[in-house]
């Protein structure tokens, strides 16, 4: 039988987990395991790539948008393989740096393979190696998921780990979901070009956000491409000409839409049983490894010694700053085991880079009336459109605003909801008001507010608000 390999330290995954390893764990035997991409999902097909693509898209819409400015654009051409080769010879070059320094550090061996638990603290690789550790992270992220409906399977029909290495910008897309990773990828491909159908299965896009939010983008996507509510997807067919037909029943009648791609949005599973964890760890209905606040993966509801799990095998955020955090917490737990740290998720920002961009933090309206009627308390809520601010007046804006919650009697603030340009940094002043515990009536009136910037809308919200 062969001996199983011991290590201090082993590492399953090369995402957030690949940060773990820093100067501490020098002259110590690490093992890092990964069969996938080097870097993780955010690198490789994430975060960092889509934002790269956004970025010209939105270029272009802004243009398209001038006209109301008194300045016509014309868009003429997109150079899809020069934006295509400018993003992956960056990243892959990252990638590709990153495995190799990895593999070359005495103390690491890196595992180009994926690798199950046979045990709570033994993992075997495909290969057959057997590896055991006194400390395991798992950081295996999460992967798409397809619904298995007939023609899922056509070279035709992408996800978002393939879609953005086509060699063409196709004429014709279907963008099959109504979540932030169908939102980008629709402002993606209209801005850049194609006719763009977004088809979903419900009568509402964006169901995690604030409903006010979630309505106005229902009215303004349909501006820049078409938008299918109550869409559910049957099949995928092949034509004649290598484009495809895709059927979805609506409300009881079938519907054809023509496509040269297809792109499936429907959701991600956390990798928990490619690591075969169920047996061995607890799990809730969605997939998702249990830890604690200090990271501590679970066993019949206790912490099991020396295992831990980050990002989206554990997180439902799925979000690359939530496994960073939540990264950051093992790094110093691994060491300090007497003094083990929280992560802290009470306010999770996210944003959504599409067109128009979206950005959110804290309690939508919904939960937080229902919090404030169980708690005893009243909340006082403020929606100002950044139309009505004076930069706002510059851009001629008909369709941004910034929504804040917050408590009445104390002036905290809840939860904060934006839509309109540079949403994801508008809001970062109000996650720092959130993160530390500053009030509305503080942070409007305790600092100055740059005039005639845009974060005008967030002062103007602030002093909206009805408090006591």
């Amino acid at each position: 039988m062969t001996a199983v390999k011991e290590y201090d330290l082993i590492i399953i995954g090369s995402g957030s987990g690949n940060s773990l390893i820093n100067e501490d764990w020098d002259g110590k035997k690490v093992a890092m395991i990964d069969g996938g991409r080097f870097g993780g999902t955010c690198l490789n097909f994430g975060c960092i790539p889509t934002k790269m693509y956004v970025y010209p898209a939105s270029v272009i819409a802004r243009a398209k948008d001038a006209t109301k400015l008194g300045i016509e654009v014309e868009h003429k051409n997109t150079a899809w393989q020069q934006i295509r080769d400018r993003i992956f010879s960056r990243i892959d070059a990252i990638s590709e740096g990153g495995l190799d320094w990895r593999k070359r550090q005495p103390s690491v061996d890196v595992y180009e393979e994926y690798a199950r638990f046979t045990d709570s603290h033994t993992l075997m690789t495909d290969s057959g190696v057997q590896l055991t550790a006194p400390q395991i992270v798992v950081a295996t992220g999460s992967r798409v998921t397809l619904p298995q409906v007939p023609g899922i399977n056509l070279p035709q029909v992408h996800t978002s780990d393939t879609v953005m290495r086509i060699d063409e910008l196709p004429d014709r897309v279907v963008v099959i979901g109504g979540g932030f990773i169908a939102a980008e990828f629709a402002h993606v491909f209209s801005g850049l070009g194609a006719q763009v159908t977004q088809a979903v299965r419900s009568d509402r896009l964006l169901r995690a956000h604030d409903d006010t939010i979630a309505e106005r983008f229902a009215q303004e996507a349909p501006k820049h491409w078409d938008l299918r509510l109550n869409h559910g997807l049957q099949s995928i067919e092949k034509t004649g000409d290598g484009a495809v037909t895709v059927t979805f029943d609506h409300r009881g009648q079938r519907v054809e839409v023509e496509a040269d791609l297809v792109l499936v949005a429907t959701g991600r599973t956390p990798n928990s049983d490619t690591v075969n964890a169920a047996p061995f760890f607890d799990m809730d209905d969605r997939g998702l490894i249990t830890v604690d606040q200090h990271q501590r993966v679970l066993s019949g509801g206790s912490p099991v010694k020396g295992v831990w799990a980050l990002g989206d095998v554990s997180s439902p955020y799925q979000l690359k700053h939530v496994a960073n955090a939540e990264m950051r917490t093992i790094q110093h737990n691994l060491l300090n085991p007497d003094h083990l740290e929280s992560t802290d998720h009470r306010y999770v920002p996210s944003a959504v880079f599409t067109h128009p961009q979206i950005a959110a933090v804290g309690l939508t309206e919904t939960q937080a009336r229902q919090q404030a009627e169980s708690e005893g308390y009243e909340i006082t809520v403020k929606v100002q459109n950044i139309g009505d601010v004076a930069y706002g007046w510059a851009m001629e804006d008909t369709v941004g605003l910034c929504k804040i919650i917050a408590r009445k009697d104390t002036g905290e603030i809840l939860g904060a909801h934006l839509i309109g340009e540079d949403s994801a940094n508008l809001i970062q002043p109000l996650i720092q008001a959130m993160s530390f515990g500053l009030s509305a009536q503080d942070m409007a009136r305790g600092q100055y507010w740059i005039h005639p910037a845009l974060t005008e809308v967030v002062e103007n919200a602030l002093l909206g608000l009805e408090l006591d």
